[in-house]
């Protein structure tokens, strides 16, 4: 797990010394164990590296460069598969000097090129300055489990694993005159701001699965990987359930390649007690795991995790933390680096700090919801009447609109004249969500449903969140669910064997339920989150009007009496606006050094 950075510049213009060690101060947190640059100003370019050091901790130093100078690789993530790798490279005579698997990268494009990227098995960003090709590339893993931010105005291309490290060399040093008014659109509907689109102009997040290749004269991207190219097939569940398990239990074994202390995020669910379970047949000494309880019942799992954690033998740490954690999200908010409205992100750092005390690296159960329809949202949209007999546009509209934040109509609505004007012809669903469902059209509208998550919800805020609140305190989120073998799994299955008759994730608990109990396999879901909308209307009122009307950005954006109205009708319990109020919040205190 690192940070990387650097850049590319086509009239081969240096960038200062002083300025590649910004950037990489900027990801100290990141990397707080190496630091690492490969610069070539007489070409233009560089890129380096702030290590986390993981995987041979004393010869896995970054950049690998190889042997005749020509090709410099820098990655952040970790390639769970680097040791058959370089077993099937040795066999071929290829030599390796370390036991790293960023040098696997690097023999493996040195000798296959970048279709040979294929072969890796993990989450990664990398970047690689072929001086043979004159030319860079950028590598993003398939389903964007680690971050990688692009600026390119034609002349540099400036590229990140956080946007802190890019925005003096982009269009963000003019600050919040340089906000992307699309992503903010687009924010208002997901509560998090979706991919390609970052809140500055200019800056994009390379697209999952995704290689970028930068030359003298231009850009070409290739989409390397496609979840949609799977087809759902018939299984019996006997069949199913063995594929399921073999491949779950070899993700879960393979990521636990480390020479440093790892566990595991334990909140007692499925997904968390499937991962710890399956790691506590793979070692000898017991799984440390790491939960964080509340003194509220309604928001406190740590007695499911305890059961759990006896159940694997496992070392188990709990803290009951503060409940109201509104003071930590400037916080959170400096390292998401953007708005996003998920309330989970404080809790999730909160843990992250507490794990960060023990080891540096955990596994965690994310993906599993996405992948296999754990969620509410999918029981209560498949479960209405009628929802069946819709037809194709009205179906993919309609659960389009019951996943939204604001409507369209409210959105214009809350917009000052001049900003509803520039942005009322653009749709968010025609713009981020329409081609995803398109990929997936030949697949039962669950899966449609899950691949829309898969594609935005993933990579957009699910995976930022272990990824930004795990690196904020230098510790590693590992995710076996999203190995690209259950990935292709799950949408080879069909929606009836992950939702029947209102049970989520249907034959994925039958089948993990022999190991970790049926109580866990089948205890109802407990969302990781804090009572924010109950503080709104009483103890944080006043902090959040404070907050919404102070702030210069969204006093520039919006309506003052339409988001005045929106916070006393809360406040009054007339109406339910939690998930606004909140995303207008965390608007409001990301924009705030800024300004």
């Amino acid at each position: 797990m690192c940070g990387i950075f650097g850049y590319w510049d086509r009239a081969r213009r240096a960038l200062p010394a002083d300025a590649l060690e910004a950037m990489a101060q900027r990801l100290a947190h990141r990397g707080p164990d190496d630091e690492g640059i490969w610069s070539q100003p007489a070409r233009g370019v560089a890129i380096g590296n702030r290590r986390l050091s993981i995987i041979d901790i004393g010869g896995g130093h970054q950049p690998m460069v190889s042997d005749d100078g020509q090709v410099a690789v820098v990655q952040n993530g970790e390639i769970f598969n680097y040791i058959e790798l370089a077993a099937d490279m040795r066999a071929r005579g290829i030599e390796l000097r370390t036991h790293s698997d960023t040098e696997v990268i690097l023999r493996l494009y040195e000798h296959e090129g970048i279709a040979g990227l294929a072969k890796l098995n993990g989450m990664f960003a990398i970047a690689i300055d072929d001086a043979r090709q004159d030319a860079m590339y950028l590598v993003r893993d398939r389903i964007g489990v680690k971050p990688l931010y692009v600026a390119d105005d034609g002349e540099r291309v400036v590229f990140a694993s956080e946007l802190k490290a890019m925005l003096p060399w982009t269009s963000a040093r003019n600050g919040l005159d340089a906000i992307d008014l699309e992503a903010v659109h687009h924010y208002l509907t997901f509560n998090y701001i979706p991919a390609p689109w970052t809140i500055w102009q200019g800056v994009k997040h390379v697209m999952p699965g995704t290689w970028m290749k930068f030359t003298r004269t231009g850009v070409e991207t290739h989409r390397w990987w496609d979840l949609s190219l799977q087809r759902e097939q018939h299984f019996e569940f006997n069949t199913w359930a063995e594929e399921f398990m073999s491949i779950l239990d070899d993700a879960t074994r393979i990521r636990l390649r480390a020479d440093v202390p790892w566990g595991a995020f334990l909140s007692g669910g499925v997904d968390s007690s499937t991962i710890v379970g399956l790691m506590a047949r793979h070692v000898q000494s017991p799984v440390k795991t790491f939960c964080i309880g509340f003194a509220d019942p309604r928001f406190d799992e740590s007695e499911f995790a305890a059961e759990a954690a006896r159940r694997f033998g496992c070392e188990h740490t709990m803290e009951v933390a503060e409940l109201n954690m509104l003071e930590r999200w400037p916080h959170v908010l400096y390292h998401l680096d953007q708005p996003h409205g998920d309330a989970s992100f404080m809790p999730t750092l909160r843990v992250s700090e507490l794990a960060a005390k023990h080891v540096k690296v955990v596994l965690t159960g994310d993906g599993g919801d996405e992948l296999f329809a754990g969620y509410d949202k999918y029981s209560e949209f498949f479960g209405r009447d009628g929802s069946d007999a819709l037809d194709d546009n009205t179906f993919r509209r309609s659960y389009f609109d019951s996943i939204s934040l604001f409507t369209p109509q409210a959105k214009l609505a809350l917009y000052q004249d001049s900003v509803a004007k520039h942005l009322s012809s653009i749709d968010s669903f025609d713009a981020a969500a329409s081609r995803w469902f398109d990929e997936s059209a030949h697949h039962g509208r669950l899966n449609q449903a899950l691949y829309l998550d898969m594609q935005l919800l993933l990579s957009g805020n699910n995976l930022v969140k272990p990824d930004r609140m795990g690196m904020a305190v230098s510790i590693e989120a590992r995710t076996p669910f999203l190995d690209w073998r259950m990935m292709e799994l799950a949408f080879r299955s069909g929606g009836d064997t992950k939702l029947h008759a209102g049970d989520k994730k249907h034959w994925y608990k039958k089948a993990v339920a022999p190991m970790i109990c049926h109580d866990l396999a089948y205890r109802k879901k407990q969302m990781f989150t804090v009572p924010v909308g109950e503080w709104f209307r009483s103890s944080s009122y006043g902090w959040l009007k404070t907050t919404l009307e102070s702030s210069g950005l969204l006093a520039k954006l919006f309506k003052a009496d339409v988001v005045t109205g929106m916070l006393e009708q809360h406040r009054a319990g007339t109406a339910n606006f939690t998930r606004e109020l909140r995303a207008l919040a965390a608007l409001a205190l990301w924009a705030k050094p800024f300004e």
